[in-house]
């Protein structure tokens, strides 16, 4: 059984319930742990608090230094960290090599240039015999939970610009998907950041979750996920009037307007809707198309996703992976089976792919109208609803016609 939590600088065998981490492709477990407690998640916030005036009193110089070499470190551990994100999550290699890695790696460079150009403000122009001046100071502890669906990426997104400012971090990853959080944390420490900075509690959501959420010791609380599941990260927040940043649910429209490239139009909807197995907060999952391009675009998006290749994750001509488990692949089946009762029709897929497991088939959902689940609700799957319209004002209605708001995309 793996550790399942960094804290202090050390790895830490928590004495929480066994877990097992699962290949989403196999079925087969590829770590055992015991998930972190909210005792836990105060022995992190402790280290983090402890470590937090020495970082934070760093310099400039000395923050960049340490993630100039993170990102050495990284580009070092590339293969381990590919194979780590595959196992854990499904997602193709070819994915997982190309953007996720890749991406991560390039993040961390970047901020470890911003974190030497800290912007300060000095003016008299508030008081003639007087100078302001602003500067930046650390905002404190950062508490951050992160998805399962990109996890070395969001880890990256969220921890690393917070260290680059000088913060300290106790860090909770999906219980699902932990184990490339914990690799970049020791890489942190191998990089040279001092013990207690970056902390990594792999615990479930409403134990270890909430537990950091509202914990009085942590000065800012940031999450991605589901928009339920951040209301109520916000209202533990909210307990000790923490600060919050959250990144939410989406149900982006793709919009083809009637002068669209349609050659392009269908090959960006295909990789918008399909990403990751769609399972993608900012994918384009409702397909808009002007009903004069509509029957060509549609028949351009069934012949594209017939040459997909669902299968092996590790196989780099892999297009589509699993879903990442049961529960997932059973909402997909429950959005398409409520399009069908309500008069939408399948053009592709619709089924569980040959394969088993969580593999299901790329699916064209025809005939959509807004009543339906797959046009309202995040059904995170490789599903395309698609949609026709005839006017400006009426494409526009139908874009906004959603409680989400995180990204839109447009062909014309």
């Amino acid at each position: 059984m793996i550790p399942s939590s960094w804290i202090d600088g050390v790895a830490v065998r928590t004495d929480g319930l066994r877990h097992q981490v699962i290949n989403p492709a196999t079925g087969r477990s590829v770590a055992e742990l015991a998930l972190a407690t909210p005792v836990d998640v105060d022995l992190a916030v402790a280290s983090a608090r402890a470590a937090l005036p020495a970082w934070s009193g760093a310099t400039c110089a000395e923050r960049s230094a340490v993630l100039s070499t993170l990102a050495e470190l990284l580009g070092a551990h590339a293969p381990d960290l590919v194979a780590g994100e595959v196992s854990q999550t499904g997602k193709p290699v070819r994915l997982a090599s190309e953007f996720d890695v890749p991406g991560s790696i390039d993040n961390i460079a970047f901020f470890a240039g911003a974190a030497r150009h800290l912007e300060g403000k000095a003016t008299a122009e508030y008081s003639a015999d007087h100078t302001s001046s602003i500067r930046r100071e650390a905002v404190g502890v950062v508490g951050t939970i992160t998805p399962w669906n990109y996890p070395l990426q969001m880890a990256v997104w969220k921890v690393i610009p917070a260290l680059a400012a000088g913060c300290s971090v106790v860090i909770k990853p999906a219980e699902l998907t932990p184990l490339t959080t914990r690799t970049l944390a020791r890489l942190a420490s191998e990089a040279g950041l001092p013990d207690g900075v970056f902390n990594v509690v792999t615990g479930a959501g409403p134990e270890a979750g909430t537990a950091l959420a509202g914990h009085a010791g942590v000065d800012v609380v940031t999450f991605t996920g589901s928009t339920a599941v951040g209301r109520k990260v916000m209202a533990a927040a909210a307990v000790h009037g923490r600060r919050t940043q959250l990144e939410l649910g989406g149900k982006a429209p793709f919009v083809v307007f009637d002068d669209a490239d349609l050659d392009a139009a269908v090959h960006g909807a295909v990789a918008g809707a399909l990403i990751n197995s769609g399972q993608d907060c900012t994918a384009a999952t409702r397909a808009i198309v002007a009903r004069n391009l509509y029957g060509d675009f549609v028949a351009g998006v069934a012949e594209l996703m017939s040459k997909l290749v669902v299968g092996d994750p590790a196989d780099p001509d892999t297009d589509l992976g699993p879903l990442i488990e049961p529960s997932a692949k059973e909402k997909v089946k429950e959005h398409l089976q409520d399009a069908l009762d309500k008069g939408g029709k399948l053009l592709t897929g619709g089924e569980e792919h040959k394969l088993g497991g969580q593999f299901f088939q790329p699916t064209i959902v025809t005939g959509a109208t807004q009543d339906m689940k797959v046009a309202t609700e995040e059904t995170f799957g490789p599903v395309a609803p698609l949609f026709k319209f005839d006017t400006e004002q009426e494409v526009i209605r139908l874009a906004n016609d959603t409680i989400f708001g995180l990204a839109s995309y447009f062909y014309a």
